[in-house]
């Protein structure tokens, strides 16, 4: 019996898988530009395959995204979020898991605790792809890995910056960086660094420093996030601590001359980054953004043994 594929992480691919994605996400939009958007791709490759797509946390590019990536793919999406199904009433996720289950061919977790997600993966026979939780967000940076790569630099060496909370994107990043060969350096304030556990694991590809200019010094791509998270009260202190590391015209000034800002929305222009670098020349957001779609088809893909 061949063993489900569950995207839970990136490592869940492993550095092939994550190369054979970013591969077919390529050659897939290029083959439906100028489609409209709900057309399905003309091979169809999920069609009569549904995907259930479970919300704990609000959302809009991973509910629309992996909404219009079913539909191009030739498939469906069925939306539950915790207000309006069994779990906001005490349904446990692996009786949750079993029941999607029978109904759906792969499920999508949208949540917390990661605890959740591994567990929805435990119960489930059905491909399990993690939509966000507070570790990890391994969806976001395949986009970000795709634009990057559209954008015309190689990952392999480069230099990826990060400025701010050590926080659940930024461990994807990281993730990314140890396997797809690329170096990471993130300035971070005193009690905001990224889990020891990520550090460690990525070895000598990444790192922590208190100095936003060392960390952009010569980096190909500058990363920030917002200071407060989905669900973390607004704390002036953490506001305070964070403002040393907004990313400005003279950080990205201190970067290499072609280097490119991400954000993976939304924003909180003059908090983490100032208007004039987030819609200006360097930002690639709005690129970045619109391959959440595209990235996720091929993620969908492989979890179903179509890629890699």
């Amino acid at each position: 019996m061949t063993q489900t594929r569950h995207f839970l992480d990136l490592s869940s691919a492993g550095a092939d898988g994550v190369a054979a994605m970013l591969a077919d996400a390529l050659d897939r939009k290029q083959a439906r530009a100028g489609f409209p958007k709900g057309r399905p791709d003309a091979d169809a490759p999920l069609a009569g395959h549904t995907l259930a797509m479970v919300f704990e946390k609000s959302s809009t590019r991973t509910r629309v995204s992996f909404d219009m990536a079913m539909r191009q793919l030739g498939g469906s999406a069925v939306i539950l979020d915790s207000g309006t199904s069994q779990l906001g009433r005490g349904e446990t996720v692996a009786d949750t898991a079993r029941v999607l289950s029978g109904y759906c061919d792969a499920i999508m977790v949208r949540t917390d605790d990661h605890a959740k997600l591994e567990e929805m993966a435990a119960y489930a026979t059905v491909p399990v792809i993690n939509g966000l939780t507070d570790d990890s967000h391994p969806c976001q940076i395949m986009a970000d890995l795709l634009t990057v790569i559209e954008a015309g630099k190689a990952l392999p060496g480069s230099k990826w910056a990060w400025l701010g909370d050590g926080n659940n994107v930024l461990h994807s990043i990281i993730e990314a960086g140890a396997l797809m060969h690329f170096d990471v350096v993130a300035a971070c304030p005193e009690g905001f660094d990224p889990a020891p556990q990520v550090l460690e694991a990525a070895g000598a590809r990444a790192r922590v420093c208190r100095d936003p200019l060392e960390a952009v010094a010569g980096a190909d791509v500058i990363v920030t996030d917002t200071w407060i998270s989905m669900g973390q009260a607004h704390a002036d202190a953490k506001l305070a601590a964070m403002a040393p590391f907004q990313v400005t015209e003279a950080l990205m000034a201190a970067a290499k001359p072609d280097a490119k800002f991400l954000h993976c929305l939304p924003a909180h222009r003059g908090e983490e980054v100032v208007p004039e670098v987030i819609d200006g020349p360097q930002s690639l957001i709005w690129p970045e953004a619109a391959n959440r779609l595209h990235a996720q088809k091929s993620v969908l893909r492989w979890c179903f043994g179509q890629v890699g």
